[in-house]
């Protein structure tokens, strides 16, 4: 028997962290009762209701995704601007990306119905890594990437002023653009441009080569593939080992 937020997070509705809080906030009912207790065991005959919605677990699924350029990462756009949802196929349009990419960069998506794995890769205190290959417009120094790895204040689109952290490592440099290897373990939106833009560089490429074990590798663009059992594994246990070790 499952416990109930570990059920909740088997429909791909939320994690289990959210679904904790559904349930302490009384919005859970199993059967004819709501429940607050977080460790709640359901039964094989028990049929529980979110908000008053029948919830039921399905197969999670895993797909690595090549996003290309032009493509906002969301499932709906007021503005009337195209989505990745314009271009994944109809049968995964339920999948959640896990994490970003904005409208100009492409590279490697993540799409799953595992609401535990997305808030696993996406939540600052676990800092999960992202590789980029970035190209600018100048010769990036020493000096530079110093810079972002000491930190650089940035704006938010909100307006709130953070700091910026990021491990780089040149691959091509010239006066004319330079190719730099770019390693995240934060989450600000257009964090690498707006940092780069602090160092007076203009991005021409951001492509996303990788998450945490899971790379772009063998994808074209636009295309998407189904991960393999053996790179889930590797992910999660990943996973696992980074929330060890902050806990510890």
């Amino acid at each position: 028997m499952p416990r109930l937020n570990k059920y909740i997070a088997s429909t791909g509705l939320c994690s289990r962290r959210k679904a904790d809080e559904l349930i302490v906030d009384g919005k859970v009912r199993v059967n004819d009762s709501v429940i607050t207790e977080l460790g709640f065991y359901v039964r094989e005959k028990d049929r529980v209701y979110v908000e008053g919605k029948l919830v039921k677990p399905q197969q999670l699924q895993y797909y690595r995704f090549y996003k290309p350029a032009g493509y906002i990462t969301t499932s709906d756009d007021e503005k009337g601007r195209k989505t990745i949802y314009d271009v994944i196929p109809e049968e995964l349009k339920s999948l959640k990306p896990v994490g970003r990419l904005d409208k100009d960069s492409t590279g490697l998506l993540i799409l799953t119905n595992d609401g535990d794995l997305i808030n696993e890769m996406t939540h600052p205190s676990i800092k999960v890594p992202k590789i980029y290959m970035v190209t600018i417009n100048g010769r990036f120094t020493a000096s530079n990437a110093e810079e972002m790895l000491n930190g650089i204040t940035i704006t938010t689109d909100s307006g709130e002023d953070k700091i910026a952290y990021a491990e780089t490592l040149p691959i091509e440099v010239s006066n004319k653009s330079s190719v730099v290897q770019v390693v995240l373990y934060q989450g600000i939106n257009r964090q690498i441009r707006k940092m780069f833009a602090k160092l007076g560089f203009e991005v021409e490429v951001l492509k996303r080569i990788q998450h945490a074990t899971i790379t772009l590798e063998g994808l074209k663009k636009g295309q998407v593939k189904p991960m393999k059992p053996k790179h889930i594994k590797e992910l999660k246990a990943y996973l696992a080992k980074i929330i060890k070790q902050n806990q510890g």
